[in-house]
């Protein structure tokens, strides 16, 4: 079966900070847009940016020794291209939550991850596996 773009749509505080850094710092090319909302393009998925400025702050939870920040989302990369966004946004000076790392090694799920917040503090992950087909691997 083949894979379907997602949607999802979440609260931003500030439109013109969301296009700078989906547009600018993350790469999205933007899509339709309101004076309240804005479409971008998240590697073949459609985000939405929606005006919100009391959204409020996430909770976390622990997962391999680090507080995973909840809500979050993200997408699964290849890993040469989550190398390049892990040194494009440390060169853009964007603050982890998470630091890029490679998380459960030498077990099935083995991956890399990094979380970091956009500027209305939305948590997001972004992860790659050497081998994609182990993405939902129990053992």
């Amino acid at each position: 079966m083949a894979l379907s773009p997602f949607h999802l749509a979440f609260p931003v505080h500030d439109l013109a900070a969301a296009r700078q850094f989906w547009g600018d710092v993350i790469g999205c090319a933007e899509g339709r847009s309101s004076d309240h909302w804005i479409d971008f393009d998240f590697y073949g998925h459609q985000i939405v940016t929606h005006l919100s400025p009391g959204a409020g702050d996430a909770a976390s939870n622990p997962v391999d020794g680090h507080n995973v920040p909840v809500p979050h989302f993200g997408v699964v990369l290849g890993m040469a291209e989550w190398e390049e966004l892990a040194e494009r946004l440390k060169t853009k000076g964007v603050t982890f939550d998470i630091e890029p790392y490679i998380r459960f090694k030498g077990e099935p799920g083995e991956q890399a991850t990094m979380f970091f917040r956009d500027p209305s503090g939305n948590a997001i992950e972004m992860k790659a596996f050497a081998d994609q087909s182990k993405l939902f691997a129990k053992d």
